[in-house]
């Protein structure tokens, strides 16, 4: 174990285990008359300590248990001040209530809120601009601006079926300037959150959980359709939670969710995260946008789409280095909906993936299931686009039997242009992403693409569970050789971070250095920053890995700071930070001269 393990764990006495959210059962949770008695008037609270001082040393004996887990309903609980519903609001409710306990409870643990949002899963309230505590070694220089990540942080306790994917968006940032930190926790404030933080309560279901089944997908439709048409709320302002990634091009920051339209987001020079507003481009950007936008570093362009379940199930556009958008592209081609989360671009094309997950209303009617599901009689297929397509006459589809990709890393052109190489984790038993996360297996494949006679090679650089990968993001588009990769143990935890070699023959294992966090401890998706961003001739791996992990033995959350050079990833600084952060979805660095643009 390394020192950083050790460390983290010394206060743990040996018989103090929690069990994780695969393991948790309904027994250990409180009635279920307790949760609808706390259900819309308390949350989780957690105070940031009044000083950064560490105590001095005390004999083990000495030593205080551990704090226990929050979870769904946790004595760390308070009560907030409630907001006096509308009688219109309060007959809602009412009848929402009749629904989650009566026409569709949360039974399976993929939507019972008691479980999924159990451990560190749970969430917290916003955190003010609070000074960290260097624990261990020093900030690099280089390190002069802000990590932000993002992540579901449902506002209200769920008062029926709740999704891992279903929260409202937080942004925990972590500000570093001369070898100090200061983190910062607040919500994305979309046009939903702040609807339902006036009202005080839910408003419309939960989209990746509220419709498993005909009959609670009408009886909750229902509902929220007199919702809108009695004004409550008002879906053209937006519906989305902004709760998946961040980008920043043309001088913005934004938060992003698939099923919404970007949020411009601004740093103070204090440290806090505020929200500027919905943007649509000028009227240019309908409906929503992917959370995974691709943004070329050299030229300053963002390339990105939109999918959805009417034709054109696809489409395709892009922004200029000044953030203007560009005109739509509308792929016809894709002939059925399916769950486009993310996608790759080389410097000549645009490259998505056709999966077998997808839009599913026959499960739902017939079998109680998720509108969004698997198809596993559909063939896979990689569509290839140039990069400046003005329509879709040059698309071409390739099958791809047994891939099944949801986040790209990287592609480049090779043989002039004539082949494209992808590398993407491939998601196995992809029956099971939605519903058992944890017996999923994602398998980091290279792609080969002959675009002269439409063969498709591939083969996989690791045999480990891995997902969230990462690379320096100046490789972009280009041929890269390492990739930065989050170890599942099993999905949604992380246990650690690997670094592959992508350059290292066909099978062969790829792995070249990696970083298991310890017993109990857990992480989210690595982010490489560069030493010398603006050095052409630096190595593509001088830098550092940056991602924020949590000890469940100990309650205490860190912000580590690893070399990507180091054949261990080794630790050169590790912040404390005042109160814990939940584990989350994806993140970004941006840097200071890039924060002084917004």
């Amino acid at each position: 174990m390394d020192a950083f393990s050790s460390s983290f764990l010394s206060t743990v006495p040996p018989s103090k285990k929690f069990r994780s959210p695969a393991t948790v059962t309904r027994s250990t949770s409180p009635p279920s008359y307790v949760l609808r008695r706390y259900i819309s008037s308390v949350r989780i609270e957690e105070k940031p300590p009044t000083t950064t001082k560490t105590p001095p040393p005390q004999p083990p004996k000495a030593q205080p248990p551990p704090p226990p887990p929050p979870s769904y309903v946790s004595p760390s609980v308070v009560a907030k001040k409630r907001v006096e519903p509308k009688l219109s609001t309060m007959i809602f409710n009412t009848f929402d209530g009749i629904i989650n306990n009566f026409i569709d409870p949360p039974i399976r643990p993929s939507v019972d809120p008691r479980h999924v949002l159990s451990h560190n899963f749970a969430p917290v309230d916003e955190l003010p601009p609070t000074p960290c505590e260097v624990i261990q070694g020093s900030l690099p220089p280089c390190l002069d601006g802000a990590y932000i990540r993002n992540g579901p942080n449902p506002q209200f306790l769920p008062r029926g079926p709740y999704h891992l994917f279903d929260g409202d968006g937080m942004l925990h940032s972590i500000r570093i300037s001369n070898g100090n930190a200061i983190l910062c926790s607040r919500y994305v404030k979309t046009y939903k959150y702040s609807i339902e933080k006036q009202i005080g309560s839910p408003v419309l279901p939960n989209v990746f959980s509220g419709f498993n089944g005909l009959t609670a997908a009408a009886t909750r439709g229902a509902l929220s359709a007199v919702r809108i048409l009695t004004g409550e709320f008002n879906p053209a302002n937006g519906i989305g939670l902004a709760n998946t990634s961040l980008a920043f091009f043309g001088n913005r920051l934004y938060a992003l969710g698939e099923s919404d339209l970007p949020y411009s987001i601004r740093l103070t020079s204090t440290g806090d995260v505020e929200t500027l507003g919905r943007i649509d481009f000028d009227g240019k950007l309908f409906m929503s946008m992917t959370a995974h936008p691709k943004v070329d570093a050299e030229t300053g362009e963002a390339f990105a789409f939109r999918y959805g379940p009417v034709p054109p199930y696809l489409t395709y556009f892009y922004f200029d280095s000044n953030g203007n958008k560009k005109p739509d592209v509308p792929i016809f081609s894709m002939t059925r909906p399916s769950f486009l989360h993310d996608f790759a671009i080389t410097k000549k094309y645009a490259i998505f993936a056709d999966i077998q997950i997808g839009m599913n209303p026959m499960d739902m009617i017939f079998g109680g299931g998720s509108p969004v599901g698997a198809d596993p009689a559909k063939v896979p297929r990689i569509g290839v686009i140039p990069r400046y397509a003005k329509d879709e006459s040059e698309m071409r589809w390739f099958d791809v039997p047994g891939f099944n990709l949801i986040h790209a890393v990287n592609a480049w052109d090779e043989d002039d242009g004539n082949a494209i190489v992808m590398l993407a984790p491939n998601i196995l038993s992809v029956e099971h992403t939605m519903e058992r996360m944890e017996l999923v297996h994602a398998l980091v494949e290279k792609v080969r693409i002959d675009l002269r006679t439409g063969i498709v090679t591939r083969h996989p650089v690791s045999a480990r569970n891995l997902d969230f990968a990462v690379l320096n993001p100046a490789y972009l588009a280009k041929k890269n050789k390492y990739l930065y990769a989050a170890v599942g143990d099993p999905m949604p935890k992380i246990a650690g971070v690997v670094k592959l070699d992508v350059s290292n023959g066909e099978r062969k294992e790829c792995t070249v250095a990696s970083r298991m966090y310890g017993p109990g401890c857990y992480g989210g998706e690595p982010f490489f920053v560069a030493k010398e961003p603006e050095n052409p001739e630096a190595d593509e791996d001088d830098g550092y890995v940056v991602s924020y992990v949590h000890n469940e033995n100990t309650w205490e959350s860190r912000f580590l700071v690893m070399d990507a050079k180091s054949p261990n990833l080794d630790i050169v600084a590790a912040v404390r930070l005042p109160r814990r952060v939940p584990y989350g979805f994806h993140g970004l660095f941006v840097r200071e001269s890039d924060l002084q643009k917004l």
